[in-house]
């Protein structure tokens, strides 16, 4: 006689899967067909505040739809109790989607989520999304890279973990400089101030700027400036999280843009420009 089926035995059980996916810049749209396919099939998902909730309309509707948000200078909910949640939610059999903004690997925690999974057991797999710097500065027509003015991108956050010195900003703009390096920097608006000071200990005043808040959303602004009045655009414009900032010759793309480009060169020490919105 057969015997009646365990929790372990149950086909639920059996096929419990947890998913890292990127959500993208926020603009729905930009969500790639493998995400969008994954909420659809998920029965849990844990999703950030950035997320846009648009995006959640791909959801079946008997999903359970988890809030955990996380946002710099707000309540958040805490890393090691999403991570148990994953955990927990995946070998109860659900099928979990961590739903995160941006990209799950470009200063979304995934790598210590990915951690945590394994150590109990679990594998997971990951979904990229297009990350908000390359969303940003293209939806101004200009490249992080090119061959006439940046050989490279540096992507790198303005905040540090606490009890960590944070990055070495004098001696990333000596190498920025030389290697002609596009500096992209994620959660950098709280300190601009000092970002920039340290800068220009290796990079000229006159080096180009420019500030992308809410990047690809219909909402987006920008402005335009230098390092060298970077924090002063930031102040006057009234900027504010989430933003990311761009420093680097290839931002002369941006300035093309303005009717007025031609009597602002960044050769010299101009006045920032004038805010531009975008949508």
């Amino acid at each position: 006689m057969p015997h009646p089926p365990t929790m372990t035995d149950s086909p639920r059980a059996q096929r419990g899967s947890c998913t890292l996916v990127g959500a993208g810049p926020g603009d729905p749209e930009l969500l790639t067909l493998k995400a969008a396919k994954a909420i659809a099939h998920a029965t849990v998902l844990l999703v950030d505040d950035l997320v846009n909730p648009a995006i959640l309309e791909h959801a079946q509707p008997a999903a359970r739809i988890i809030h955990v948000g996380k946002r710099g200078g707000c309540k958040s909910t805490p890393q090691a109790f999403i991570e148990k949640l994953m955990v927990s939610e995946t070998l109860a059999g659900e099928h979990v989607v961590r739903l995160k903004g941006g990209d799950p690997f470009i200063f979304g925690r995934g790598g210590e989520e990915i951690a945590a999974l394994r150590a109990a057991g679990v594998e997971a797999s990951v979904i990229n999304g297009i990350t908000s710097g390359l969303a940003g500065l293209t939806s101004l027509n200009t490249p992080l890279t090119h061959r006439d003015h940046a050989h490279g991108v540096v992507f790198i956050t303005g905040h540090a973990k606490p009890g960590d010195a944070g990055t070495n900003w004098r001696q990333l703009a000596h190498t920025a400089h030389d290697a002609k390096l596009t500096l992209l920097i994620y959660m950098g608006i709280s300190g601009a101030a000092h970002i920039q000071q340290e800068l220009l200990h290796g990079l000229p005043a006159h080096t180009p700027a420019v500030v992308i808040q809410n990047a690809s959303l219909p909402h987006q602004r920008h402005a335009v400036t230098t390092l060298g009045t970077l924090h002063d655009a930031i102040e006057r414009h009234q900027l504010a999280s989430p933003s990311i900032i761009v420093v680097g010759d290839v931002v002369r793309g941006v300035a093309a843009l303005r009717p007025d480009h031609a009597q602002t060169p960044f050769a010299s020490e101009a006045a920032p420009a004038p805010l531009a919105h975008v949508g």
